[in-house]
């Protein structure tokens, strides 16, 4: 198998994502994937900057404020925005 180097129309192509950014949001995801007693599965987490805001639904309010207390953990986060709804 022969790998080329990415282009976009003979030029490199441009990230729509910075590295970083992706990976704050995936080292969130995973952290939140982990948590006792929170079923993460309707959440999602999107950054930017240092900011993440976490979104979807959980089951209780418990849980929207277990997943806001493991996304601070997470080195790198500077602010939650969280807008988990209870469903």
């Amino acid at each position: 198998m022969v790998f080329k180097a990415r282009t976009f129309y003979g030029g490199t192509p441009e990230e729509i994502f910075a590295q970083d950014q992706a990976d704050l949001e995936t080292r969130v995801a995973n952290c939140l994937a982990t948590v006792d007693g929170l079923d993460a599965s309707d959440v999602s987490v999107v950054s930017k900057g240092n900011t993440i805001l976490l979104t979807g639904t959980v089951a209780t309010i418990e849980e929207a404020e277990r997943a806001e207390e493991a996304a601070r953990t997470i080195e790198g986060v500077a602010e939650i925005v969280n807008r988990i709804a209870v469903a």
